[in-house]
């Protein structure tokens, strides 16, 4: 997981509390915690970033998915509502970025409804290693029908008694 974060991995828990605790205090990265509340137990963290309310433009970024929420439904759902949240508050423009090696991000993106943009070379250095980053993004006219296909896909009837979907967020955004 820690692989294409520009933080981690910890050694122990007790390093990534002393990484986390600041982060709430933080306007830009603004740090979400993703909680199961069946549960009552923190899941996952995200944030907005690069926020330019000028612009119209806010990006997603600092996915962290515990294995409690990989590949579940809460896991787009989460990212449904980051996405929802933002386009509510006016943005015009929500962007995905990641490392251009990092395939399982760049088909999350994808598969949440991102255009690919492109490729910037040699855009960050992290971790020892020049990063190329690679471009998504959702635009506030495409977002109507792609929050249709969310609302479809996230309905109860589209998972059967073993929560496998029925239909997969693709088919739902075709048909909305």
């Amino acid at each position: 997981m820690w692989t294409y974060l520009h933080s981690g991995p910890f050694a122990s828990l007790e390093e990534y509390l002393a990484w986390l605790e600041p982060r709430p205090a933080s306007a830009d990265p603004l740090f979400f915690a993703f909680v199961d509340t069946a549960g009552n137990r923190a899941t996952g963290l995200g944030s907005y970033l690069r926020i330019e309310p000028a612009a119209g433009s806010i990006e997603i970024g600092h996915l962290q998915f515990s294995p409690l929420l990989q590949r579940t439904p809460a896991a787009t759902e989460a990212m449904y509502l980051m996405m929802r949240n933002a386009f509510e508050l006016g943005y015009r423009r929500y962007e995905w970025k990641c490392d251009s090696l990092n395939a399982a991000s760049r088909r999350a993106a994808e598969r949440l409804g991102f255009t690919f943009e492109g490729v910037f070379r040699q855009a960050l250095v992290y971790k020892g290693r020049s990063r190329d980053t690679a471009w998504y993004s959702v635009l506030d006219t495409e977002w109507p029908a792609l929050q249709r296909g969310f609302r479809a896909w996230l309905q109860p009837e589209n998972f059967d008694d073993s929560g496998r979907q029925r239909r997969s967020l693709a088919e739902c955004c075709e048909e909305a």
